[in-house]
């Protein structure tokens, strides 16, 4: 397991046109094991955040650590999973899974037992998530929330101490999300990786998080942070408990406070308003020239 580091993290965006600031002084400490989500308004910076973490981009200024060293780039301590599954849709399910052991076996100092090894951890994922069944069916074969498994068990195939995860189960039914949710926090709980899920569904933060960090547009910055007051074993019935719905309503208050919905809103009231006014008045017009 991996702890997560970032102090006064910035990432500035150079255009032909302007510098655009999508972070702006971000701190934030993930301890080893921990389970955090990420949520706000879009054009808040959590999917910035997560690239930055992951090494796929570059931060402007400030400091990112895993496991106390310096995030460079992309490493073997972390794995992302992005919403579109991004498979390969020549490789059976089981050959994407192996898929990123494969490259690191033909890397020097790999031996047989390490592809022996390999092997057994690629059955042994199918088995967790439920895939032994069509571990050779090719993607566009499986459904979208097979797909997604299959994604996941690539990324956990080289152990990684940390799992980013961008809005994973965003394009599949309410059904099979709820059937990810509790998918994902079994394995996590058994892998022992530290997970850091970027999401728009704000029940969905609360049930899977141990924290949900509240990001806030313009630039994007961390609002507030919320502990989840739940057990770490997680039920369905919880979401109807007091505790789960008094932190879901502050952090829709907080989020539109902080993206200024209640000003749009309230504009919206006003053009109603002013809509109905000259309609009446067009209609009083109008009876009085009969």
């Amino acid at each position: 397991m991996s702890t997560i580091s970032c102090r006064r993290v910035c990432k500035v965006f150079d255009t032909s046109r302007a510098h655009v600031t999508a972070l702006e002084d971000v701190t934030l400490e993930i301890a080893a094991g921990e389970f955090v989500t990420l949520v706000g308004a879009s054009g808040c910076g959590k999917s910035t955040l997560l690239r930055l973490i992951a090494g796929l981009d570059e931060h402007t200024s400030g400091e990112i650590e895993t496991g106390g060293v310096s995030v460079r780039g992309p490493g073997a301590d972390r794995a992302m999973v992005f919403q579109n599954y991004s498979l390969y849709p020549w490789l059976t399910v089981v050959r994407n899974i192996k898929f990123a052991r494969q490259l690191a076996v033909c890397t020097r100092g790999r031996t047989s037992s390490d592809v022996e090894e390999a092997s057994g951890r690629a059955d042994a994922l199918l088995n967790l998530m439920g895939l032994a069944q069509v571990s050779q069916a090719y993607p566009s074969q499986l459904s979208g929330g097979m797909q997604q498994r299959v994604a996941i068990a690539r990324a956990l195939m080289t152990r990684p101490g940390i799992l980013l995860m961008d809005e994973p189960f965003g394009a599949l039914d309410a059904q099979t999300r709820e059937v990810m949710h509790d998918l994902i926090l079994h394995v996590c709980r058994l892998e022992g990786c530290t997970v850091v899920f970027v999401t728009h569904d704000v029940d969905e933060a609360i049930y899977l998080g141990d924290r949900v960090v509240l990001m806030a547009p313009r630039p994007g910055r961390i609002d507030s942070i919320h502990a989840v007051p739940l057990p770490r074993r997680r039920s369905l019935t919880m979401k109807h408990s007091p505790e789960f719905l008094e932190l879901r309503s502050t952090i829709l208050e907080r989020i539109r406070a902080t993206s200024g919905i209640r000003t749009d809103l309230e504009l919206l009231r006003k053009l109603s308003l002013n809509v109905r006014d000259t309609q009446r008045v067009r209609e009083w017009v109008e009876g009085s020239e009969r």
